[in-house]
């Protein structure tokens, strides 16, 4: 249980992450690769042309595996119903 004063000193450190366009957010991933995306995360994170040279590298190495906006728009007309001639009209049955 957290008390007042951590509770403002978590809003406090979110808002100056906030301030310098970061964001704090949770990942999933094996234990043994911890150690690795916490540097890959604060290098992300840093200031500088190195660091810019690296975010570009980076995602040009994930960029075929990144979603793309509107994904879940086609996704129906990827089933295997469309075009199906479906009855899907239900029986009006009156309750008791």
């Amino acid at each position: 249980m957290t008390n007042a004063a951590q509770q403002r000193a978590n809003r406090n450190s979110r808002a100056r992450l906030e301030q310098r366009g970061l964001k704090r957010f949770e990942v999933m991933a094996l234990e043994t690769d911890r150690g690795l995306l916490r540097t890959l995360a604060r290098r992300l994170a840093e200031d500088g042309s190195e660091a810019v040279q690296e975010l570009a590298a980076f995602k040009a190495m994930v960029a075929d595996k990144l979603p793309k906006p509107g994904g879940i728009l086609p996704a129906p007309n990827r089933s295997p119903l469309v075009g199906v001639d479906l009855d899907l009209s239900r029986p009006r049955v009156k309750g008791h």
